[in-house]
């Protein structure tokens, strides 16, 4: 009876591998961050409630695009983008704005300076927890804009660098550096009357990239689109503006670790009801809208039940609907996800664009309710019940 001895380890099927020490990855270009769901590249939107509720990521994965619709005559989809291109501009990214000029650009809001206090702060919590020191730290459904996780052997300067989301003032300007990397992209004026504009606009976003180096970061921005003040008629036609986002789709998907977009719509021009304004929620990734309360009823109806008078009320609804799906199981979760099956109201002060859960105000003949929640936000969440209050 043949025997043969179990303690000879058999042979490898490709012993030619070694075990190399494993090399260190290449450090991600600035303003960009792996997704905490997948690990996708991610870049920040400028604004951290808009950040939370992209499906988990924590911000805006390389290679995607947003649409913001806004109904009415305001501008704050116009604030989202400049927010979205002064993170650009401060992280060293490429930004393209489309159809607007230099003025635009100039108008870009400033840093805030309560930046620093808030890292102090932050550094002296986390000294607690000593051991989760060099993890990365997500926010979550509102909270502030946090730092990426930096090595062990890192100062403190590096640190303070190494910012995701930068908190800005719209009261103050962005000092622009020389040589800020802003390309201005003109809308031509075809001389045919169904010529269309918009190959032009890609042709020369397709050159900035071939020009560039592959690890530059691209932002294209595209406020009041097929708006009559910039486009030609000819550009609303929908063989013309179908064609530039899918083109623009195209090209977001052949550069998915370089290139974003962020587009606004006016609703009051083009309602959602077109099939048009459907066809092109369907070419973007992402869809927003924002609808504005009434100047006249602003303060009947923006009251929100939780508002106190430290808090900024809301301006208006914000709904949701579409997110970036990467995958079957969707998305992903956590952040501001949990918002999306409620109201939800947008607020936009000096310093950030917020987005939380809306509730109806109480009667206007309800003033004990309304005075009762007053003394209770002034009391503070810590302050205990009375005994009489307890109910068993």
């Amino acid at each position: 009876m043949a025997f043969r001895k179990r303690n000879i380890a058999l042979s490898r099927a490709h012993p030619a591998v070694e075990n190399n020490p494993s090399t260190p990855s290449a450090a991600p270009p600035p303003g960009v961050r792996p997704s905490p769901i997948d690990g996708r590249p991610t870049t920040s939107t400028g604004t951290p409630s808009l950040d939370s509720i992209l499906a988990g990521h924590a911000g805006l994965a390389l290679g995607t695009s947003i649409l913001v619709e806004e109904s009415g005559t305001t501008d704050y989809a116009g604030a989202l983008l400049r927010f979205y291109a002064a993170e650009g501009v401060v992280q060293g990214h490429k930004v393209h704005v489309v159809g607007i000029g230099q003025v635009w650009g100039r108008e870009l809001p400033g840093m805030s300076e309560d930046r620093k206090d808030d890292d102090g702060g932050r550094r002296e919590r986390m000294k607690i927890a000593w051991r989760y020191e060099g993890m990365g730290r997500f926010e979550g459904a509102r909270g502030a804009c946090l730092t990426v996780a930096t090595s062990q052997g890192d100062s403190t300067t590096a640190e303070e660098a190494a910012v995701f989301c930068h908190t800005f003032d719209l009261a103050k300007r962005l000092s622009l550096p020389v040589g800020t990397a802003i390309n201005y992209v003109p809308i031509s004026r075809p001389s045919g009357a169904s010529a269309s504009p918009f190959p032009s606009i890609l042709q020369n976003i397709q050159r900035q990239l071939a020009s560039t180096p592959s690890h530059t970061i691209h932002r294209i921005v595209i406020p009041s689109l097929l708006s009559p003040a910039l486009y030609p008629p000819s550009s609303a036609h929908p063989t013309s503006v179908l064609q530039f986002l899918h083109a623009l789709r195209a090209l977001l998907r052949q550069n998915p670790g370089r290139l974003t977009a962020m587009l606004t719509l006016p609703l009051s021009l083009y309602p959602r009801t077109s099939g048009l304004v459907r066809w092109m929620e369907i070419l973007c990734d992402g869809v927003f809208e924002l609808s504005p309360f009434p100047h006249s009823h602003m303060q009947a109806l923006a009251q929100s039940a939780g508002t106190t008078k430290e808090e900024e009320r809301p301006q208006g609804m914000f709904a949701v609907h579409k997110l970036p799906v990467f995958h079957e199981k969707g998305g992903g979760g956590g952040g501001g996800v949990e918002l999306l099956g409620e109201d939800m109201a947008f607020t936009l002060s000096r310093r950030r664009f917020v987005v939380a859960k809306f509730s109806l105000p109480p009667l206007e003949g309800d003033t004990e309710a309304q005075e009762e929640a007053v003394r209770e936000a002034a009391a503070g969440a810590s302050a205990m019940p009375k005994k009489a209050d307890l109910e068993f």
